[in-house]
Order: structure tokens, then C-alpha cells, then sequence
């Protein structure tokens, strides 16, 4: 697993530290970083009183990233509501319903579907002039707005290693399943300009790197 979404939460391993069968790999740590873009939407946006989580529900690592967004917006007293989306055409009628429920800001899951439609995600997005995070860096140098997320290229570097120790004769479920080290905030001031947002200063700072 180069860097499966949630490998406990999806019953593929029975723990990271001995995860069994024939498999090991990375996690990629979605369900935990789900929360995270909720409250990175409201530093950007703090009067924001609607937001929406977009995601192919149908994904089995889906669930738990909807439950931790949850938990965040309501601590944050955000109202938030779920955008389940299978094809193409439900991302368009998901921006329809935003426009239409008067959502802030809208934040991605990770999922072969998004990742396929990123290019219709963004335009949408900027269309509706709504404040979208996102899950990679990828979307943002497309012209997302903002994403925080890990860096999908280190754990596919990492996972050399793993694959180099069973080359060399390890049992893939004695190797523990590793975390994520590497984690990225990048932002589009171009997008935030065309959005009318002014991105905090702190955030700026905080920033691994800032598309002008």
C-alpha cells in the first residue's frame, strides 16, 4: 500500500504495528486531516456559518473523514452538510445545491473520483466563487484554492523501502503499516485574489508554499 487512506478504519490490517497477511505499506492519514480543512476554512474565512464536505461516499475510508469533519464544525459552530458524489454530473448539481444552501466554503475528501474530475472541481469552484481546500497540492497548482494534506510523492518514495526490505526477504504483515511525515499547506493567492479573499498573514507564514 503506497498510501492507502485509512487502512484500520477500511478493515484492511488488523493494527499498524503488526498489520497481518501479506500486506504493509503507508497511511495516508485522510480521516484526521478531514477535521483539519474544516479549520483551515474557517481561519480564511472566520464569518463562515456554512460548509459543505464533498466526497464518493461509496469509498469505505469516506465514512470516517465525514464523522471528523462533522465533529470539527460543530465545535466550530459551523453548520455543514454532505455532498455525496459518484459521477461528473453530481459534482455539477453538488456546486448547484451549494450556491442554492448558501455554503462559505466547501472541503475535499480523497478519492479516485475527485482526483479524476479535479479539473471540473476547480472550474466549478471558481465559477461559483466558492472557497474550496483540497486534499493534495495537485489541485492547488491547478488553481484550487487552498489544500493541506500529505505529500503523496514522499510516501511513494518511502514505499521503495518497504518494497526493497521484501525483496530482501521480510513478511510484508510483520513490517509495521508507517505513518505519514511530510505534510504540506499551499496556497493560491491568485485564487484567493480572484475569490476576494484576503488569506491571513499567520496563515501565509505557515504556509509550505504560496502560488503568486
Amino acid at each position: 500500500m503506497a498510501a492507502i487512506g485509512e487502512p484500520l478504519g477500511a478493515g484492511v490490517i488488523t493494527t499498524l504495528a503488526h498489520p497481518g497477511g501479506n500486506i504493509t505499506g503507508l497511511s495516508a492519514f485522510v480521516t484526521e486531516l478531514a477535521g483539519k480543512r474544516i479549520e483551515l476554512m474557517k481561519e480564511i474565512l472566520p464569518s463562515i456559518s456554512r460548509a459543505a464536505f464533498m466526497q464518493n461516499m461509496g469509498n469505505p475510508i469516506s465514512p470516517p473523514q465525514w464523522d471528523a469533519s462533522q465533529a470539527v464544525a460543530k465545535t466550530l459552530g459551523i453548520a455543514i452538510e454532505l455532498f455525496d458524489i459518484r459521477t461528473a454530473q453530481d459534482i455539477e448539481l453538488a456546486f448547484g445545491m451549494a450556491v442554492d444552501h448558501k455554503v462559505n466554503a466547501i472541503s475535499l475528501g480523497i478519492d479516485a473520483i475527485i482526483q479524476a474530475d479535479a479539473a471540473l472541481i476547480i472550474e466549478m469552484a471558481a465559477r461559483h466563487k466558492i472557497a474550496t481546500s483540497y486534499p493534495s497540492r495537485e489541485f492547488v497548482d491547478a488553481g484550487g484554492l487552498v489544500s493541506y494534506g500529505v505529500s503523496y510523492p514522499d510516501l511513494y518514495r518511502r514505499s521503495a523501502g518497504l518494497i526493497d526490505k521484501i525483496f530482501k526477504g521480510a513478511n510484508p504483515g510483520d513490517l509495521p503499516v508507517e505513518q505519514p511525515t511530510k505534510f504540506e499547506l499551499v496556497i493560491n493567492l491568485k485564487t484567493a485574489k480572484a475569490l476576494g479573499l484576503n488569506i491571513p498573514p499567520m496563515l501565509l507564514v505557515r504556509a509550505d508554499e504560496v502560488i503568486e
